[in-house]
């Protein structure tokens, strides 16, 4: 067991040495893992029995679970979202300088001459935009919606299934769902972890190493 732990831990660290420089690396390794044990023990409590299944219904016949898998409720992948936010900008500055991060995303990045510069300055301007509101938006909303909606879903489906008025039908689909959503647990936290280092391999990446590669 401990050596295939190890053979895991290895094989993690250097993937994300593959995406990163080796002083990112140090920094986002115990990051990216933490998250990656942190998603999976919560996705898996999906898969408890009477987890989200069992609960109160009120006057008005709404549903409430007493208990829920932590990464179905958004409050919780939006912090983390969150978290990733601050962060990702953190290393960023701390890798770059300041003035390194404002040249990263909004400097000219081609070759030009003093004629075209103006225009590609005004065009790589518009990019370091679009890259701004990539970084400070998009990126934690998409990490944050694809682990809750997915998370979710699974969720929903199993409520229904288990709240079939057929048993044979509900024992049969059940047991393949349980198979299903253990891969999709595994495989989420998987994901949000990899987009994590991949997020911030954007932003810990001098220019120069991106004209050499």
């Amino acid at each position: 067991m401990q050596n295939a732990l190890e053979a895991l831990v290895e094989m993690w660290d250097g993937l994300i040495g593959d995406i990163l420089d080796k002083r990112v690396t140090r920094w986002v390794f115990p990051f990216a893992t933490t998250f990656f044990i942190f998603i999976v023990i919560s996705n898996l409590m999906d898969l408890v029995p009477g987890v989200g299944s069992i609960g109160i219904k009120n006057a008005n016949g709404e549903f409430t679970p007493i208990f829920r898998p932590p990464t179905t409720d958004a409050n919780l992948t939006v912090a983390m979202a969150g978290i990733f936010l601050v962060m990702s900008i953190f290393w960023a500055v701390r890798y770059n300088g300041v003035w390194g991060l404002v040249k990263h995303i909004f400097g000219v990045k081609m070759e030009t001459t003093k004629w075209t510069f103006p225009l590609f300055f005004l065009l790589f301007l518009f990019i370091g935009a679009m890259e701004l509101l990539s970084v400070a938006f998009a990126r934690p909303v998409a990490l944050a919606m694809r682990l809750y909606g997915n998370v979710f879903a699974g969720e929903s489906i199993l409520d229904m299934i288990f709240h079939s008025k057929s048993l044979l039908f509900s024992l049969l689909l059940s047991s393949g769902m349980y198979f299903y959503e253990t891969f999709v647990c595994l495989v989420q936290a998987f994901v949000f972890a990899m987009l994590v280092v991949a997020f911030v391999g954007t932003l810990c990446t001098h220019t120069e190493e991106e004209h050499g590669h």
